[in-house]
């Protein structure tokens, strides 16, 4: 039996990046159910005319020609037509009580499949599974989320589960069929002294305020309770637009119901496998997607996790930083950052440093910077820590993911953007104790698109949310190929400490 690979015998002059798969391509009959809208209430009243207008016999065999053709693509499809039946209902201001199938038939009509990846998926993440058992020695399962993007160009996060292996072989499993989109269950109430806060110290929505939209913010919330909920709000805020309507109190509403609703939970229902869940966007703020989630698992002080990804929701206007949060990949809890939180590309690191949050983040578009902070939710004061230096990055920089904690320091695996917009994969290596301190970083790419990987929905790019160390030793880089599929490489620690000329002590 051969002794265990060391660090030491890793310290190779050149870098070795093995690209090993699997590859992960788009699947475009992965679909969901979606809400189909009329053009108006007319146009909803025409359909539900003509449909009651067929005689009953007809009805019902159209209904069981639909869950014919559909209902190996969905569960409880029949619910679901039934539910959306409801919806038109309450839309119209009806309280129609048909039969069942009359009602199925009628939601059908406003529904609609929509491809999840259709146009590409990309952007993996990857953190250590939270289930480890009957596992041989040496390996380790891992839950991979990605970037699925459809028709409209609307990004969802769908997950993976995959083991590596003692020789840093990388297998997935077997996607199961029919997915599966989470239950929002909603904030509760809201306290309004911390909505106020939060409001101010969102600056990407509050940015350019002057008095005048302070004014109708406190007008707006002055008659609500202590607490209130997101109806509530809403209400308050037709009433006060019914007599005050313009520019300024319509963009105040918006941004009031942009934050309100951009806090809430969802529950996958636990038989489904993870493979199947998809976080589709379920707020205004998220409206055209959930953008570049970075997973990472977040250790805290009595030895317990939690998994956190900070990503953009992107409504086709304006970004907003969030951070969603969960345990167990089945319940998944979204908040806004707020603070200095401008831009994109925000990695939270693993554990506090110093006693303090610390989170990098790219507020001038084009260093990496560092933030740190007491709280998780409100961040201040980015400084720029990683400023592009070689020709490969010098159109602009950012992180890849959240730092990884090594023995020598935290391993930043960035991106660099050069001529011809290709992005190139680095690393740079902080300071453990103090991560605005570079001690290492390489002069070259890590990775870099090769030719079987320049060609794709954006040509030219590489890019990776995030990567894991497995034990102990080697780096393991899920990555994106031209924004269109994804695939894995591996690269030795030891080999990057020495490339970065970071000391290791090899003499015992």
């Amino acid at each position: 039996m051969s002794s265990p690979t060391t660090i030491c015998q890793q310290m190779e002059d050149e870098i070795h990046v093995k690209r090993c798969g699997p590859n992960i391509g788009m699947d475009r009959t992965r679909v969901l159910l979606r809400r189909l809208y009329p053009s108006s209430h007319e146009h909803a009243r025409r359909i539900i005319d003509d449909v009651l207008k067929m005689p009953k016999e007809k009805r019902e065999r159209e209904l069981e020609a639909i869950l014919d053709e559909w209902g190996n693509r969905h569960t409880k499809l029949m619910d679901s037509f039934v539910n959306r039946f409801r919806e038109v209902r309450a839309n119209l201001g009806e309280a129609w009580n048909y039969d069942l199938k009359t009602r199925a038939i009628i939601g059908a009509h406003f529904m609609h499949e929509y491809s999840i990846e259709s146009a590409a998926l990309f952007n993996p993440s990857i953190v250590a599974h939270p289930d480890q058992s009957n596992l041989p020695p040496g390996s380790t399962r891992f839950i991979i989320s990605l970037r699925a993007t459809g028709e409209g160009h609307i990004s969802s996060v769908t997950f993976r589960v995959g083991i590596v292996n003692k020789h840093n072989r990388v297998s997935l499993e077997p996607m199961l069929p029919v997915i599966t989109e989470a239950k929002v269950f909603g904030a509760g109430t809201i306290d309004k002294a911390r909505f106020c806060t939060e409001l101010e110290e969102s600056h990407g929505v509050s940015r350019g305020w002057d008095e005048p939209h302070r004014e109708h913010t406190k007008a707006i919330l002055m008659d609500l309770a202590e607490e209130f909920s997101v109806d509530d709000l809403r209400r308050s805020c037709s009433h006060y637009l019914a007599a005050n309507k313009n520019n300024i109190t319509e963009a105040v509403c918006r941004a009031l119901l942009l934050i309100a609703e951009a806090n809430y939970s969802v529950r996958f229902d636990a038989a489904s496998d993870l493979s199947q869940r998809v976080l589709f966007p379920s707020a205004p703020s998220q409206s055209n997607g959930i953008e570049d989630a970075r997973f990472v698992e977040f250790k805290k002080s009595d030895g317990t996790s939690k998994y956190y990804a900070t990503f953009t929701a992107y409504n086709g206007r304006s970004t907003l930083p969030q951070l969603m949060e969960t345990t167990d990949f089945e319940t998944f809890r979204f908040v806004t950052l707020t603070g200095d939180v401008t831009n994109k590309g925000f990695a939270l690191f693993p554990r506090k440093v110093n006693g303090k949050y610390y989170m990098l983040s790219r507020q001038d578009d084009t260093s990496v910077m560092l933030m740190s902070s007491q709280t998780m939710y409100k961040w201040e004061d980015p400084v720029a820590v990683i400023k592009p230096e070689q020709p490969w990055e010098l159109f602009k920089m950012g992180n890849c993911g959240s730092p990884i904690e090594t023995p020598k320091g935290w391993l930043v695996i960035t991106h660099g953007v050069g001529p011809m917009r290709r992005y190139c994969l680095g690393a740079v290596m902080l300071d453990l104790d103090d991560p605005s301190k570079v001690i290492g970083r390489l002069p070259e790419p890590l990775i870099a698109p090769n030719e079987a990987e320049r060609e794709g929905y954006v040509p030219n790019v590489v890019y990776t949310c995030g990567a894991m160390l497995h034990n102990g030793l080697e780096v393991i880089i899920p990555y994106a190929q031209s924004d269109s599929t994804s695939s894995f490489a591996t690269v030795s620690l030891g080999s990057l400490y020495k490339r970065m000329g970071i000391p290791v002590d090899c003499s015992s």
